[in-house]
């Protein structure tokens, strides 16, 4: 339990920033599976829509320091080539 009441202070921000956290992951986790839903459906505009939103949120979830810089870039280079080799075997 906190004693002092800086300590007070920093865990009452600790519970904001973890609010914060949760919610941006949670958006972004939910932005992710929406995108891979439609690549897997093969609904190459609705997947483009949406692989394009996930990548806004996973860029911003990074630039607020709620995800490493890395971990971003990986999901949405992921995203990218699931959508690739989909829709590329698509086209054949």
């Amino acid at each position: 339990m906190a004693n002092t009441a800086s300590s007070e202070k920093r865990h009452r921000q600790s519970l904001k920033r973890r609010a914060r956290n949760s919610a941006v992951k949670s958006d972004v986790k939910t932005a992710i599976k929406q995108a891979r839903e439609f690549i897997e459906k093969g609904d190459k505009a609705k997947a483009l829509d949406a692989i394009k939103a996930a990548h806004s949120l996973l860029d911003r979830a990074a630039t607020r320091g709620v995800l490493h810089a890395r971990n971003a870039a990986r999901r949405i280079g992921r995203l990218s080539h699931m959508a690739d080799k989909k829709f590329a075997a698509a086209a054949k």
